[in-house]
């Protein structure tokens, strides 16, 4: 069972970020990701809709995560849309931590860049550090989530659980980069 365990979360770790014929239809489904992910933030949190808009751009990223006994990894990807240039920056994310934890979950996160310089310097470096706890049991529109909101170094952070059974508490590094095959 353990084996299992092990080749899913490195399945997930490592997994492509979008499957797909082509470039376009890749950069396709990225933004259909995008548009439902928005589309839910501004249904959940009305008030995050001003502040995408109004902000000097915003990031909306897919991940899944696999947290088994002392691990966590998870893959994923996304995109930057600057909005002084309607330039869209295709990304790619993969994190791992340890601390206490069992389950699998899918979710989506919104990040709103307070500031240019925030969101070049996420483009560019990309790195985020932290903490988590979270406990989640849902699928499709049934079950629950804890939805959460934060504010770090002039990014404020929404994420949604779109499905997943998971509970755990661990210490994690993520790690944002450019998708070359996108950009």
């Amino acid at each position: 069972m353990k084996k299992i365990w092990f080749a899913l979360c490195l399945l997930i770790g490592f997994m492509p970020a979008v499957w797909a014929d082509s470039v376009a239809d890749e950069r396709a489904e990225v933004m259909a990701m995008h548009d439902k992910a928005l589309a839910q933030l501004y249904k959940e949190k009305p008030e995050a809709k001003t502040k995408v808009q109004t902000a000097p751009g915003y990031a909306v990223f897919k991940n899944a995560d696999v947290n088994l006994l002392i691990a966590a990894v998870g893959g994923g990807y996304g995109v930057v849309h600057n909005n002084n240039t309607g330039k869209n920056t295709y990304m790619k994310m993969g994190t791992g931590g340890i601390g206490l934890g069992l389950g699998v979950k899918d979710f989506r996160a919104v990040f709103i860049f307070r500031t240019a310089e925030v969101m070049d310097k996420f483009v560019n470096s990309g790195w985020e550090f932290g903490g988590e706890a979270d406990a989640s049991a849902k699928a499709g529109d049934d079950g629950g989530a804890a939805s959460g909101q934060a504010v770090v170094s002039d990014i404020e952070i929404y994420q949604m659980t779109e499905s997943g059974l998971v509970l755990q508490a661990t210490v994690r590094g993520t790690k944002y980069w450019l998708d070359e095959d996108l950009n």
